[in-house]
């Protein structure tokens, strides 16, 4: 795995690559709050047959927050064009999870000359309100706390599915130490603001891309989630030809991080069939 930074837009985005830079190209953007290390299993794995970038979008992660607190898909799908084009990538295979699906469908959609095929992960333009709120809490609670395992306690609490050793791996890049001592995100918090109205306006008009959508699509389900229902993932299966559904068994929302070798199988098996 290699670690790299990109300019574009005015900011400075991070990002891991993993793979020879001579295969096909596979981008993956992570969710709200998470990092381009939400992909880390998965990525190590799907190196061997492509050259894998996992970004860390605007606000997230090592890269720069938005000045002016832009964080909408049309600004994120934006955000992709001019890294996809500082990286040189004609053509490649993109994966977005939640928020990254979110964004992944509004840059096919403007862009579907890059996108050879789309992979979206547990999410629609209707999502399940009970998971949208369980994920407001979790990240509108306190987000200063006295110690690296305060905040692996806390995760653990919200996703019990993982290992305490799988949460510390990922919270590694997801937090920073202050001056104090204490521990808290490295993310904009302006993401878990109130104010802004959690994924409010995220989903309008998200229906008119995805009927925009042509290219071979995969789509992939947490049999646990409780942000993406069944019917709503049939509804979005069927409104894109000739896509695919797939449900992951033993995964919630975070369906790479769940079941990570179930994930990639599914993903080998798509792709094969390009």
């Amino acid at each position: 795995m290699r670690e790299g930074t990109v300019h574009a837009r005015g900011l400075k985005f991070h990002y891991l690559e993993w793979g020879s830079p001579n295969r096909e190209p596979l981008v993956c953007l992570h969710g709200i709050t998470q990092t381009a290390h939400s992909w880390d299993e998965v990525a190590a794995e799907l190196s061997q047959d492509y050259r894998v970038l996992c970004l860390d979008q605007r606000g997230h992660g090592d890269s720069d927050w938005a000045p002016d607190a832009d964080y909408s898909r049309h600004t994120q799908a934006a955000d992709l064009e001019a890294i996809r084009a500082a990286w040189g990538l004609a053509s490649f295979v993109l994966a977005g999870m939640s928020m990254g699906g979110i964004n992944a469908i509004t840059y096919t959609a403007r862009h579907p000359e890059h996108v050879r095929a789309l992979i979206i992960v547990d999410v629609s333009p209707e999502i399940e309100a009970r998971g949208v709120e369980n994920i407001r809490q979790f990240i509108q609670q306190e987000d200063v706390l006295p110690s690296f395992e305060d905040f692996v306690a806390r995760a653990h609490a919200f996703n019990p599915r993982r290992s305490l050793e799988n949460i510390r791996s990922r919270l590694r890049h997801n937090l920073k130490q202050l001056p104090d001592g204490r521990w808290t995100w490295k993310y904009d918090p302006y993401l878990r603001a109130p104010e802004r109205g959690f994924q409010a306006t995220a989903l309008l008009g998200l229906w008119d891309d995805v009927r925009a959508l042509s290219c071979p699509t995969l789509i992939v389900k947490g049999a646990e989630s409780d942000i993406l229902s069944p019917e709503a993932a049939r509804r979005l299966q069927e409104a894109i030809p000739g896509s695919e559904l797939v449900t992951i068994p033993g995964a919630g929302h975070s369906v790479m991080g769940d079941n990570p070798a179930a994930f990639v199988a599914a993903t080998r098996a798509f792709l094969a069939r390009l």
